[in-house]
């Protein structure tokens, strides 16, 4: 079986015989309901595969289709010029955006056999539209990939992301009046154009991100995984793949596998790895969420705005959490029009938390995981003095300068990730809610209720963990149950009191 990872050109995918989850259905599906459409979803997700289905769709390549749902169902003598715009191809790192642009069309204006007129005040995409609709006389299916690359790529440099938004609102101005010349606009990219303004002039533009009809267009569900990769599950823990792969949802009902990770890991043979995260480390991200305190991304409650809301001069972090994949909606209330995000699987969670306890560690080229392995292995021999130890020592190296103002929120953030991170190795639940002690930990052999407090008393937090009775759903498990209060000193940066019960 040849696995369809990383491939991007559905031609190469069906002609060198790799696996295609068919998802013609739903192409046709959003292909007869409209003709101007707008998809956001993250890197790795089918998107560029999704594009390159359509182009050969509307060039009429039959063959490909051979055995897919779509076959008797289209319209094989029906066939139209594609223009397919690649941003990911453009060379517009080291270059001005525009000379990539036009450098970059070329070789479509050379694939349709058209020649692009130059000048300062010629818009190259105007003019291969007309051009290429003149030549076959017919209309012109045009395909964006990646609209918002030569942005989301600058998001750490305002004054150049500016400029090139500038730039794409120049070449994408013209879509709207050259409706004439076009059969379908299909743009797909990671950040939702809302407040991009972009696409402000482009009324007749529909957001598909969130609408019924592409809520599994792209993404594996597990009937899909099951039909089409049946041997491979054979010996593998669903329940495990599931927690690890499953998750990501635009709705709150039908959950999806990345494509990417799911098919890594089923070629492996059911090894258990970051696929999805180890091809992107989101440093920007993660120093924007540090400096907006946000270290707590579980269970969050947002509008619709905020989630198609993309404005790169004042990120949001829930918002590009959400685009970027690492939140995912876990439930939609339509009463309270409320989503409510968390992590789409344990996948994201534990990379994400680990590379965001590094940037709260000062860790820059090493990892926190060790810390949180030798925590585990404590809290499993039972050695509270050592589960101490380990905390003190990842607050004693960070540096002093760091916790300037920033006391009590470095101190909760630390705690958080690394007890959340126990998740990984070992049930650990830490809090979300009132009512609930900081942390709740359970080995094969113990369950422990952690408090915490911040220049107060190790007695105190004791107490609370009694009085609210933390532990009292356990009574009936036969593992030894632990209360632990703790108390954190501000002055000495570090936990100086402790008692266990």
């Amino acid at each position: 079986m040849k696995f369809p990872i990383g491939i991007q050109d559905f031609k190469k995918l069906r002609e060198d015989g790799y696996v295609y989850v068919d998802k013609t259905e739903h192409i046709l599906r959003i292909l007869k309901s409209g003709d101007y459409y707008f998809l956001s979803r993250p890197r790795r997700f089918g998107k560029s595969l999704l594009l390159s289905t359509i182009k050969e769709l509307y060039a009429g390549s039959r063959k490909l289709f051979e055995g897919l749902w779509i076959e008797d169902q289209w319209d094989w003598e029906h066939t139209n010029p594609v223009i397919h715009i690649k941003f990911a191809s453009f060379k517009y790192k080291n270059n001005p955006l525009k000379a990539a642009i036009q450098e970059g069309l070329a070789p479509e204006a050379a694939r349709l056999g058209v020649e692009l007129a130059e000048g300062d005040f010629v818009n190259p995409l105007e003019d291969l539209i007309i051009k290429a609709h003149q030549k076959y006389g017919r209309k012109v299916a045009l395909l964006i990939d990646e609209y918002d690359k030569p942005i989301i790529d600058y998001l750490d440099d305002v004054e150049k992301a500016e400029e090139n938004r500038d730039t794409l609102k120049w070449l994408y101005s013209i879509i709207k009046d050259s409706d004439p010349h076009l059969e379908l606009v299909f743009i797909t990219g990671v950040s939702a154009f809302s407040k991009v303004s972009i696409f402000s002039d482009l009324n007749n533009l529909e957001n598909i991100t969130l609408a019924p009809s592409a809520y599994t267009l792209l993404g594996l569900t597990q009937e899909e995984l099951e039909r089409y990769f049946p041997e491979q599950l054979a010996t593998i823990d669903t329940a495990r793949m599931k927690a690890w792969y499953n998750g990501y949802s635009w709705d709150g009902e039908h959950r999806l596998y990345n494509p990417f990770s799911i098919l890594r890991f089923l070629k492996s043979g059911g090894k258990y790895e970051n696929y999805w995260f180890e091809t992107g480390t989101p440093t920007f991200l993660v120093k924007e969420m540090r400096k907006h305190r946000y270290y707590d991304a579980e269970r969050v409650e947002s509008s619709q705005h905020q989630l198609i809301a993309f404005d790169f001069e004042n990120l949001d972090p829930t918002t590009v959490l959400f685009q970027t994949g690492y939140l995912t909606i876990q439930k939609y209330v339509p009463e309270d029009l409320l989503y409510t995000l968390d992590y789409p699987n344990m996948e994201v969670k534990h990379s994400l938390q680990q590379v965001l306890l590094n940037e709260y560690l000062n860790y820059p080229r090493q990892s926190a995981l060790p810390r949180v392995v030798a925590l585990r292995n404590a809290l499993r021999q039972k050695d509270i003095e050592a589960v101490v130890a380990i905390i003190n020592a990842a607050f004693a190296e960070i540096p002093g300068e760091l916790w300037k103002g920033e006391m009590e929120h470095f101190y909760h953030a630390v705690t958080h990730l690394m007890f959340s991170l126990l998740g990984t190795y070992i049930r650990s639940e830490v809090r979300s809610a009132k009512g609930r002690c900081d942390a709740l930990v359970q080995t094969d052999d113990h369950i422990y209720a952690f408090e915490f407090k911040l220049d107060g008393s190790a007695e105190k937090a004791l107490q609370q963990i009694r009085e609210k009775g933390y532990l009292a759903p356990y009574a009936d498990s036969p593992k030894e149950k632990i209360a632990v209060g703790v108390n954190f000193s501000s002055s000495e940066r570090q936990v100086v009191e402790w008692k266990v019960e």
